[in-house]
């Protein structure tokens, strides 16, 4: 068996951590930005969706875009679009200028996810589920300490000290150059040896049944993307309004409720290469409805239990869903990445407005009590065929 490429996929584990954590800034500014700009609920949504779209459009135009002619810069590229949005982001005092930064930033998610996921799967070899695990852990764990360092650094003395995170994006430019260094040696190696690159990439299925096992993916993902939208833009205002905690304090809950996620992320991709994929699908998105069922009606320390474990179960699934699709459409390593990425993170942003207008109206506790249901959808998993974890591209 040929072992992955373990330094590179560090490396990308590392790019993804800094990525998100720049990102994860926004949504932690939340509670700040809104008594800053006087904002109301729908316009909290309508940041996030901005981001959202600009990052979930661009991702599978990317992916495609670079399935047919590699950029060896492209990560750079998508952070240095991060960098300038974080920039302009602690400064705009407009609603306008938010939307402008925020796009930035979602343009940089959109370059990177693709991309670097195509990478991780190239540098997996024949341990993708580990790979994708190192990966996308890195991306929760970024996300997690986000939260975190805003509570530490930018809530006691205000948005501008948002810039000190460019610290963190100089950190990312560094992480990148052994990836550009890897990745131009396989693409040289591709070159001049492309017959030693090529495998069996027959569809498992045919077109009619890939397209709906790939609809039925989405409903999966719709699923898990409305509920953790509800989590991770409104858990705050949740927690501070039914239990009447500090900022910092509620940061720490998010931090706790984030970090649950890394674990689950770390958890599912080694189980579904030994277990199979649809397993590690099935049981983590339906299996969080026990969870998120009863958050609504928790007390404090009882709802930061909660949130853990349906952090846990629900991110367990997105390392094999996204292999899942990949052995769908071998040839397509990034264009398929960008897909489900962006859609993803469209479902996410689309919720965050829908779900924003729907507190203003009816409250935020009524968010909780309505996206509980959202799991259980998890019971379309039952109609995926089994597929044999299949090699994809060397």
């Amino acid at each position: 068996m040929a072992m992955p490429a373990f330094p590179i996929l560090l490396a990308l584990c590392a790019a993804h951590s800094l990525n998100d954590l720049l990102q994860s800034v926004i949504t932690a500014v939340y509670p700040m930005l809104k008594q800053e700009l006087s904002l109301d609920f729908a316009q909290i949504g309508w940041i996030t969706l901005v981001y959202q779209i600009s990052s979930s459009i661009f991702q599978p135009v990317v992916g495609l875009a670079f399935d047919k002619r590699p950029f060896l810069y492209s990560l750079p590229m998508g952070m240095l679009s991060t960098s300038i949005g974080i920039a302009l982001f602690s400064y705009c005092t407009t609603l306008s200028g938010i939307l402008v930064a925020v796009f930035l930033v979602g343009i940089g998610s959109a370059t990177l996810h693709p991309e670097a996921s195509r990478i991780t799967s190239l540098a997996g070899r024949e341990r993708r589920g580990f790979a994708q695990s190192i990966f996308q852990v890195g991306g929760n764990f970024g996300g997690s300490i986000g939260p975190l360092l805003v509570a530490l650094i930018v809530a006691p003395h205000g948005r501008h000290y948002v810039l000190w995170f460019l610290v963190f994006s100089t950190l990312a430019f560094a992480a990148m150059t052994p990836i550009i260094k890897w990745y131009k040696g396989y693409l040289t190696d591709l070159k001049n040896h492309p017959e030693a690159h090529k495998k069996s990439l027959a569809l498992p299925l045919s077109k009619p049944r890939t397209i709906f096992v790939i609809c039925v993916i989405m409903v999966l993902i719709f699923s898990k993307y409305v509920y953790m939208a509800s989590l991770s833009s409104y858990y705050t205002f949740y927690l501070i309004q039914k239990f009447g905690i500090s900022v910092e304090l509620s940061q720490i809950f998010l931090f706790i409720f984030v970090v649950s996620t890394a674990i689950g992320t770390m958890v599912g991709g080694p189980i579904g290469d030994r277990y199979g994929r649809k397993l590690v699908i099935w049981i983590s998105i339906l299996g969080t409805a026990p969870f998120s069922l009863l958050l609504p009606h928790a007390s404090l320390p009882l709802t930061a239990v909660l949130s853990f474990c349906a952090g846990f179960m629900l991110s367990s699934a997105f390392p094999a869903i996204l292999l899942y699709a990949q052995e769908l459409l071998p040839t397509k390593l990034g264009m398929i990445s960008g897909l489900f990425f962006g859609f993803a993170f469209g479902v996410g942003g689309i919720a965050s407005a829908v779900l924003g207008n729907f507190a203003d109206i009816y409250g935020i506790e009524a968010i909780y009590n309505f996206c509980a249901y959202m799991p259980l959808l998890g019971i379309v998993a039952c109609l995926l065929p089994n597929l044999k974890n299949r090699e994809l591209p060397k």
